[in-house]
């Protein structure tokens, strides 16, 4: 009896050690350590924070939507690095938006049969942009804002046409969703047209009042609504420092601006510099990146609300 236990004993430490691989790994996965399972949904992959929002609303949760720029950075300016180009490579759609937007795009490989240009439909109509100077912000190093100007949403008539072009593009990519894709499109652009209505109304009192910009975004926004606007390359929370009040004094003397408009919320000591020269403040937003708080859409009618209430 003894010899026969001995013997089971040696096969079945024989049996463990002859273990499939993978089987032999799955033991020794702790319990708490779930499969990196990558997602079933097809993945899409975008370039900036407003083309996400647009994916998302559109398709819901029929895809992954991904954008990978890090928060604290500006999208228009960011370089991937080697892993982030290789998630755009294997994506089954990337959603790119025109007009030089994505800096590197230019400089690496991508499949051409998933690119969307969403912009291509007003590509006739880019706003080119020259001798602008060159600055940092960030940790994306020194660029310049010379050559196509690329915040095209804020247009928002162009907006809608950079929404309907990714939906064409998700109709194809998810052709059993395409009729909850086409209502999520016209809500989406209800949504886009009503905010144009609302600007275009604003337009015909913003005329007739000179503006600056602190940082040269608004190119087309300003076309589409008539601003009268001039800007400078500051920042937020920039110290407005002897060289940044030369250059805004160079800019109003000829064009007596008495508002100052800002991409994020600017410091109170900017504030309070810019009232006692008789310059008020007032924010919008690009929303090129993830908002801190609320979405595209809200942050785009909070933009519309602060110039209707500055600008009654």
């Amino acid at each position: 009896m003894k010899t026969r236990a001995i013997l089971f004993s040696c096969i079945a430490v024989i049996l463990a050690g002859c273990k499939p691989a993978a089987e032999k790994a799955a033991d020794n996965t702790p319990a708490s350590a779930p499969a990196a399972a990558k997602s079933s949904k097809p993945q899409v992959l975008v370039a900036n924070y407003p083309l996400q929002y647009f994916a998302q609303r559109i398709a819901g949760d029929t895809v992954e939507v991904k954008s990978l720029a890090p928060k604290d950075e500006d999208p228009a300016f960011w370089q991937p690095d080697e892993a982030a180009i290789t998630a755009f490579q294997n994506a089954d759609l990337i959603l790119m938006n025109g007009a030089t937007y994505s800096k590197w795009a230019d400089k690496v490989t991508l499949p051409e049969s998933k690119v969307v240009d969403t912009s291509a439909a007003f590509a006739n109509n880019y706003i080119e942009v020259r001798d602008a100077a060159t600055h940092s912000h960030g940790p994306g190093g020194e660029h310049s804002h010379s050559g196509t100007a690329f915040t095209t949403w804020l247009d928002f008539n162009q907006a809608a046409l950079q929404a309907q072009a990714v939906s064409d593009a998700l109709a194809k990519l998810v052709p059993a969703a395409k009729d909850a894709i086409g209502k999520n499109t016209e809500a989406l652009k209800e949504e886009l047209e009503a905010l144009d209505d609302r600007m275009s109304a604003l337009s015909r009192r913003l005329v007739q009042h000179p503006l600056v910009a602190s940082h040269p975004v608004y190119h087309y926004l300003a076309r589409r609504y008539g601003l009268n606007l001039k800007s400078v390359l500051w920042e937020p929370d920039s110290v407005l420092d002897d060289k940044a009040m030369g250059e805004l004094h160079e800019v109003l003397a000829g064009h007596r601006a008495r508002w100052m408009i800002w991409e994020g919320e600017p410091s109170k000591d900017n504030v309070e510099k810019l009232s006692a020269m008789s310059i008020q403040s007032l924010v919008f937003d690009p929303c090129g990146n993830v908002p801190e708080k609320g979405d595209f859409m809200s942050v785009m009618k909070g933009n519309v609300e602060g110039l209707e209430k500055a600008f009654p």
